[in-house]
């Protein structure tokens, strides 16, 4: 996908960049990308919209318990974190680690406050994303 990203889809990823919705592991991923699997970059970040949607709705489940165990929040904040990290998003890394901090304190107020403010960071980072892709799939389909 490095080699070949079309100017309008490097474009979305500079500003994703700029702006610190992603970091330098961003660019490492892409770097990776190369002819033998010429969707891995792709395939990467879906799968990181999709697990981490799913984390979010365990997050949920988790803190709407009357006996919130903060084990099992940490560990799938964890998960999401991992996740994050691994595509380059910074953003959803930080408030990660953010809500780990509550974790350790067994705040439930602070794990709430901190999972509205992952849910805002994912999903601009997810859409934004996913706009990239189906940019990139427009313009792949443009050149055929």
């Amino acid at each position: 996908m490095a080699a070949t990203m079309k100017l309008g889809t490097l474009g979305h990823a500079a500003s994703m960049l700029s702006t610190g919705l992603l970091d330098e592991q961003f660019q490492k991923l892409l770097l990776l990308q190369d002819g033998s699997d010429p969707n891995f970059v792709a395939e990467t970040i879906t799968l990181f919209c999709e697990d981490g949607e799913r984390t979010i709705g365990e997050l949920t489940k988790q803190l709407d318990k009357r006996c919130v165990n903060f084990d099992e929040v940490a560990a799938f904040v964890h998960k999401l974190e991992g996740g994050s990290a691994t595509v380059g998003a910074q953003r959803v890394k930080n408030t990660c680690i953010q809500f780990l901090e509550f974790c350790k304190e067994k705040s439930r107020d602070g794990c709430l406050k901190t999972l509205d403010t992952l849910r805002v960071v994912f999903y601009d980072v997810s859409g934004k994303f996913k706009a990239m892709l189906q940019l990139e799939q427009q313009q792949a389909e443009a050149t055929k």
